[in-house]
């Protein structure tokens, strides 16, 4: 693997633009694993490694996007293409755990704050190692964001050794949770299977009967770029619906939602009961209040009154830790 030197006049002029944005201050990956590229020119996201590494990875299908990359101050990142990359984080007493992120967004863009620094934040405090997938934006190539997150499995797993690292899980949000249970049921050798499965307000399922978010068409397009070609459509639905491709061999499972979000309770419960059908070890809570989008932003991230979990906040901390530490 390739060690890059960049030009930090082209990154750091930038800073500036993001002097409120809402990050963990003082929390900086350890390195930075570009995919694909051995260039990491025109980086606007402020969140990058001490250490910038080209990965070597082939890319099977681009996107097909261009231009540059965006990023507001609460760090919703848009337009990843060719610098899709892997942030990674390592705990001072690690105790052999490593997590992949996958950061919601609808497939449209990505919540790397919320869904990704702040997550590393918590893990680091647990002992855990973190690796957030800054994955490419699918723009009607459905298999691109899997691919990456299959690589960084692939380039997380060749080095477990080297980071002491025995359990390589991974942990999704919204349509981050859909992408992990992807991961959890799609993957293509013992490299790319996650050990353990983490799903956050989960995107699930694809049929209309269950489905309610915008996660499909970020996805796959809408139903109407497949008139004419209706089976593709019904043969990807079935595919990315992901109660039904659940098997004895998915990974063991934690789930959490909220009643009041009104976009994907219904979507954990029937991956919850597809999971128990098929014997797979399986945990869910279910809180009162919060909604959709919480994350890991806590108050002590997100600043006071702004926890959208509030008072479950703890109870999901505590019950997340204790399913950890009691993975096998």
């Amino acid at each position: 693997m390739k060690k890059l030197i960049i030009s930090l006049a082209s990154i750091l002029i930038l800073a500036p633009i993001f002097a409120n944005a809402q990050q963990v201050k003082g929390l900086k990956p350890a390195q930075t694993v570009l995919l694909y590229t051995d260039s990491f020119e025109g980086n606007v996201d402020p969140v990058y490694g001490k250490e910038i590494i080209c990965g070597g990875f082939k890319m099977q299908e681009s996107n097909g996007l261009t231009g540059p990359e965006t990023i507001n101050e609460k760090g919703i990142l848009r337009n990843v293409s060719d610098l899709a990359r892997v942030d990674l984080y390592f705990p001072k007493k690690p105790n052999g755990q490593m997590v992949v992120v996958c950061p919601g967004g609808g497939y449209v863009k990505l919540s790397t704050y919320g869904e990704g620094q702040h997550v590393a934040d918590w893990m680091l405090s647990k002992g855990i190692a973190v690796a957030v997938v800054k994955h490419r934006i699918p723009n009607g190539h459905w298999n691109v964001p899997l691919e990456d997150v299959h690589n960084a499995f692939r380039y997380c797993r060749a080095h477990a050794e080297e980071w002491k690292i025995k359990q390589i899980g991974v942990i999704g949000f919204s349509a981050g949770g859909h992408l992990a249970a992807c991961a959890s049921n799609h993957y293509v050798d013992a490299a790319t299977k996650p050990d353990f499965s983490i799903l956050i307000y989960p995107v699930i399922s694809f049929d209309y009967n269950v489905y309610r978010s915008g996660t499909r068409p970020g996805l796959i397009g809408k139903d109407e770029k497949w008139a004419g070609n209706e089976a593709k459509l019904n043969e990807l639905v079935e595919y990315y619906s992901l109660e039904k491709q659940v098997t004895a061999e998915t990974p063991q499972t934690f789930i959490s939602h909220c009643t009041n979000d009104k976009t994907v309770v219904e979507n954990s419960l029937i991956y919850y009961k597809s999971l128990v059908s098929h014997k797979v070890s399986a945990e869910m809570h279910i809180w009162k209040s919060g909604g959709h989008g919480w994350g890991f932003s806590s108050e002590n991230v997100a600043g006071k009154g702004n926890d959208k979990l509030g008072a479950h906040r703890k109870e999901f901390y505590n019950a997340l830790e204790q399913w950890l530490k009691n993975i096998r």
